[in-house]
């Protein structure tokens, strides 16, 4: 079974994606940038950007009754490996005890030029 998961909550899918599905009780979230539901990027700053991409993926967490608690994996890939510090103690803020696996992985480009993007798995 296979369910497309959208919520006005989060910003749209920017190409030919879903932003989740679910199947099964696992919810596979795309990955999320730093766009708010109107289209807007925050990308000011890593900070502003990580706070957006939590708030994007709590929106479609909540469409299906989920919080950050059923995250068991998530990647994180960052433009520049020097912010890995600052992403890492905003990570930490909403994973408190029980953290979900992860990788987090330089990468030359991402879309829109952002600086992250963040995907994650989710387990009911």
């Amino acid at each position: 079974m296979k369910k497309k998961i959208f919520t006005a909550n989060a910003p749209a899918a920017i190409g030919p994606y879903s932003q989740a599905i679910l199947s099964n009780e696992t919810l596979y979230c795309s990955g999320q940038i730093a766009l708010d539901i109107d289209g807007n990027l925050h990308n000011s700053n890593i900070e502003d950007e990580t706070f957006q991409i939590f708030k994007n993926i709590n929106a479609i967490l909540n469409e299906v009754n989920m919080t950050f608690e059923n995250i068991v994996k998530s990647t994180i890939f960052l433009k520049n490996m020097d912010d890995f510090s600052t992403v890492n103690t905003i990570y930490a803020k909403y994973f408190k005890s029980n953290p979900p696996a992860r990788e987090t992985v330089e990468v030359s480009r991402l879309p829109k030029n952002v600086n992250i993007e963040i995907s994650v798995i989710a387990v009911k």
